[in-house]
């Protein structure tokens, strides 16, 4: 997903913590019965005005050393495993560090039974006092799919030979002789797999069940460098993922359980940016669905989304005015500067000048970082409307009104004004009331809430598409 918030403080539990934690999770052997620090423990960690339920399960082994993992519910994350995990019996202290999000827990065991410390993550530290429970807050996510499935899935490789990168990805297969309508899915920004995973929900997923059963073959791709895929994510632009596409495109063309004139790409967030720049250079594409898709230049999404989370958050006109003016710097240090040490330099020197002293260094080198990276430099100089204009085949594009993101109004105005603009007359637009950038039904549509709420993907949001997609193939379109 799109970030970016330059905010008085930085935003660490919606945005960095929690989908760090969810990408490194992995399931490990539960602690035995408490003794000393072993067991279960729990806390709540303040981070501005969120809270966020954290419990650390420590169990000791047959060596003497210690294991631990970590939970936060309200993220999605559970069972994180600990990359160090040090325990002074005689001083009754431990020390746990996750490498991966740069997080960092020291505590001390203290004679009424809890642990008081702090969590440090980002270059800054928060108190964290833990108690010893019986039993982990879990984390819910009934609409997760379950076997037994109707449909048949494959493990699958294809390749983009242009770039010398291989896709590792899931295809699922409708029950039945075929051939069938195909869709590939194309996630949002960042290292996102095949399923989309963020904040323990696993949206492309979902989505994947959901149209297999609707008799759709589904092929969905870790991104270049993430999970089982090769290649280099961190120097990889929106081109680069356009070309993975056209890749999956081909592969599609290749199964016999495809009808090669009816392959389509669904696109959310930063996918929707993608979907057109295929659709506009392939034949192949015989529609495109867009999903909560940026229709106006980047630079424009990250000021309004920063914006709207931040009214979202509850502040007030000066500090929306205040953030937006510091972005409005970086973003301006960005575009002006094509040496990335230059920008790096500009960025930090507003950054230092802009924010509260008491914010540590390293916290502004990595929004330094982030700022200055080629991705995100080619993001905000970017603009959809001339890749849009050129789609030809027929286009469902949707947002929810609650999203924060990408400000669903001036978007899909935008989208349907350059689809208009280049002669397209098969366009279809979707505002789903109710709904955030993710599509599950939300009450104010702030990321912080992503993690909390148990819906993975509103159904109404997936009849629309899979109807849709109904509606194309019996049209013939």
């Amino acid at each position: 997903m799109f970030w970016m918030s330059l905010i008085k403080r930085l935003f660490i539990p919606a945005t960095m913590l929690g989908i760090s934690l969810a990408l490194w999770a992995q399931p490990v052997v539960k602690p035995q019965a408490p003794v000393g620090f072993d067991g279960i423990w729990q806390g709540t960690l303040s981070i501005q005005d969120e809270k966020l339920t954290i419990a650390f399960h420590i169990s000791s082994n047959s060596d003497g050393s210690f294991s631990a993992t970590l939970d936060s519910p309200d993220q999605g994350a559970v069972e994180v495993p600990f990359d160090s995990v040090v325990v002074d019996k005689n001083k009754k202290t431990v020390r746990l560090a996750i490498a991966a999000a740069q997080g960092d827990f020291f505590g001390s065991l203290e004679n009424d039974g809890t642990i008081i410390g702090h969590w440090s993550q980002g270059g800054m530290a928060f108190p964290l006092t833990l108690k010893r429970v019986e039993k982990a807050p879990g984390v819910s996510r009934p609409q997760e799919p379950a076997p037994p499935f109707p449909y048949a899935t494959e493990d699958v490789t294809y390749e983009n030979a242009k770039a010398g990168v291989k896709l590792a990805a899931t295809l699922a297969i409708p029950p039945g002789a075929g051939p069938f309508p195909a869709v590939l899915l194309v996630a949002g920004s960042g290292p996102m797999d095949r399923d989309e995973a963020i904040f323990g929900h696993k949206p492309f997923w979902v989505l994947a069940d959901y149209l297999a059963r609707q008799g759709v073959v589904v092929l969905r791709a870790d991104k270049r460098g993430i999970g089982k895929s090769t290649g280099d994510h961190a120097k990889a632009l929106d081109g680069d993922f356009a070309d993975d596409a056209l890749a999956g495109i081909e592969f599609l063309k290749t199964r016999k359980e495809v009808n090669p004139k009816f392959i389509g790409i669904i696109g959310h967030s930063e996918g929707g940016i993608i979907a057109p720049r295929v659709a506009a250079a392939s034949p192949d594409v015989a529609f495109i669905i867009l999903m909560a898709a940026p229709g106006l230049p980047g630079d424009q999404v990250i000021l309004s989304q920063g914006t709207l989370i931040l009214r979202a958050s509850g502040a007030d006109d000066a500090k929306v005015q205040e953030n937006r003016a510091i972005q409005e710097k970086v973003i301006a240090a960005v575009k002006q500067e094509n040496d990335p040490a230059a920008a790096e330099k500009k960025i930090r020197e507003i950054l230092k000048a802009s924010l509260p002293k008491d914010i540590p260094a390293q916290a502004i080198d990595a929004q330094v970082k982030r700022a200055a990276s080629p991705w995100f430099r080619d993001f905000l100089s970017y603009d959809p409307r001339p890749a849009l204009s050129k789609v030809k085949c027929p286009v469902l594009a949707m947002a929810g009104s609650k999203d924060l993101q990408v400000a669903p109004v001036e978007n899909l105005f935008a989208i349907k004004g350059a689809l208009d603009a280049g002669g397209n007359k098969a366009v279809t637009v979707k505002m789903l009331p109710g709904l955030n950038h993710l599509f599950q039904t939300a009450k104010t549509g702030s990321p912080a809430e992503y993690g909390k709420i148990e819906e993975t993907f509103s159904p109404v949001a997936l009849k629309t598409i899979g109807d849709w997609i109904a509606e194309q193939a019996r049209s013939g379109k």
